[in-house]
């Protein structure tokens, strides 16, 4: 489960083990690989680098593996900056490889900053405090408090005494490139977002951006990043920093570079980036948009003065959207927990003749038991205020599609995919993709940011996409006499029932 958003599960993921990562070094697995020192960034953007000033060039990584792909070739071939914003950074396989691409790049120079928020950092505080050692990269956790360095009675203490700031996390996500280049949606630094892992995998969706807006998310990483809610993370330690000062990359270096850990197949497909990107600047599937917005809240977000509700500029403006729609809106969020006053603007909107279709996760494809337990018990609400509901198969046939080509040749058994893209299409001609769920949390507490794209071309893109995930191969629909739920054990029903004593304004 990636949503741990109340106490008890943070008092329960106080105690459990981290993973072993540990990084072995057995064979000199890097020699064959190089990088092609004849190709830089700026050099693949000089063709595009007039129309970069007035728009901004737009294209949706719809598959794991795609983004993932493109964020490897835009770290090896970076020239001055990475700056990366994200909620979950894990050091598992995926994170371990993305900290190796990293690493190279600032052994060439370029300097990397890595802003993560504390509450669902995956490492321990020795490895962070390793890879903060390089003098290219610094590394800041947001909002500490909650996980790193803290003891299970700290964490207590902090929720005890603080709630409302404890529960403000920072869930944006952004990777922005020498400033010209920005990767932002739904997916995190795990396994399960590049559609690696061998049992559960999220559908997710990024956007990428070249050009005109990238300046407005570069201003937003930076204002993220000199807040005071951002810590170094050697202020986290009591370890002295100069511990690290001789640390050597070369295990994590051949950790990534064994086919076993990152397939040679990949690696091929990251070499040929070039050609595709030349490709892709040729095609339409690179949209040049003169109307693109990036809309993040500000570090904090919630002052206080209303409780637990505070809003942002992200909510402020995805209502804006919902009530200037005219003729449809499709949804996609995979945590659906709604409250009056959501449900009350969906029913004006249908009631003004807008139809309304969302798919969201069912309890059999969800990662997150307290959240449908919520959205669980409003389901029928919410049908009553005219809105179409879906909820995501874990059996999807979309997930085939979905896959790596690598993955479908090592398994037998295709995992489970769920629900995590965050994007709304408004009467073909907006499309919203960003970090935002549709619950009170994301509306009242997390940071979120939304990229607002108005454009029918990518509008019709998306579309094709989100229409087949509401056909019956790929999501059940909800009526009131027909939910899936029972497709699960017992033991699953039972958990989800017992978490329905949570309030939903932490959910």
């Amino acid at each position: 489960m990636k949503n741990f958003y109340f106490i008890i599960l943070l008092v329960v993921c106080s105690c459990s083990q981290k993973k072993n990562n540990q990084v072995l070094l057995e064979s000199d697995f890097c020699s064959s690989i190089h990088r092609n020192d004849s190709v830089s960034l700026s050099a693949e953007l000089k063709d595009v680098s007039e129309i970069m000033t007035t728009k901004t060039g737009v294209y949706v990584l719809e598959d794991g593996a795609g983004s993932m792909v493109a964020r490897a070739w835009l770290s090896e071939y970076s020239e001055k900056t990475i700056d990366i914003q994200y909620f979950i950074f894990s050091i598992d396989n995926i994170g371990l490889i993305a900290c190796d691409y990293l690493v190279r790049a600032a052994d060439r120079g370029v300097k990397v900053r890595i802003l993560v928020d504390d509450i669902m950092v995956d490492a321990e505080i020795e490895d962070i405090l390793a890879l903060n050692s390089h003098k290219n990269i610094s590394i800041k956790i947001y909002n500490p408090g909650v996980n790193l360095g803290k003891n299970i009675f700290s964490k207590i203490k902090k929720f005890a005494t603080d709630f409302r700031t404890a529960n403000q996390r920072m869930h944006n996500k952004t990777f922005i490139v020498d400033g010209k280049v920005v990767i932002t949606g739904g997916r995190n630094i795990a396994d399960e977002y590049f559609d690696y892992d061998h049992e559960y995998n999220f559908r997710d969706r990024d956007v990428l951006l070249i050009g005109k807006e990238t300046k407005r998310v570069s201003a937003s990483f930076s204002e993220f990043w000199n807040n005071s809610l951002s810590v170094p993370v050697s202020d986290l330690s009591d370890r002295e920093s100069n511990n690290y000062v001789e640390y050597n990359f070369d295990k994590l270096h051949e950790y990534a570079c064994n086919p076993e850990n990152f397939w040679p197949q990949v690696r091929t497909r990251i070499q040929k980036f070039p050609t595709v990107f030349t490709e892709l600047k040729k095609s339409e599937e690179l949209v040049w948009v003169d109307d693109v917005s990036f809309i993040s809240d500000i570090p904090g977000k919630n002052d206080g003065t209303n409780g637990l509700k505070g809003g942002g500029v992200s909510t402020s403006k995805l209502i804006e959207l919902l009530n200037n729609a005219k003729r449809f809106v499709e949804i996609q969020t995979p945590y659906l927990i709604t409250t009056e006053l959501s449900r009350s603007l969906f029913k004006e909107a249908v009631n003004r003749g807008v139809k309304i279709r969302i798919l969201t996760n069912s309890l059999a494809s969800t990662d997150n038991t307290e959240a449908f337990s919520a959205y669980q018990g409003d389901r029928i609400k919410l049908l009553e205020t005219g809105v179409e509901i879906f909820e995501f198969r874990p059996d999807a046939e979309e997930r085939i599609t979905m896959m790596t080509d690598e993955l479908h040749d090592t398994l037998e058994d295709k995992p489970i995919f769920g629900l995590h893209a965050k994007t709304m299409v408004i009467d073909g001609e907006t499309t919203v993709i960003g970090t935002f769920n549709l619950d009170p949390r994301s509306a009242n507490l997390n940071t979120e940011c939304i990229t607002i794209i108005n454009s029918e071309k990518i509008s019709k893109a998306v579309l094709k996409g989100i229409e087949k995930e509401f056909k019956p191969e790929n999501s059940w629909q909800i009526t009131p006499n027909f939910n899936p739920d029972s497709e699960v054990s017992n033991y699953k029903r039972i958990k989800t029932w017992t978490r329905k004593v949570l309030p939903k304004s932490i959910l």
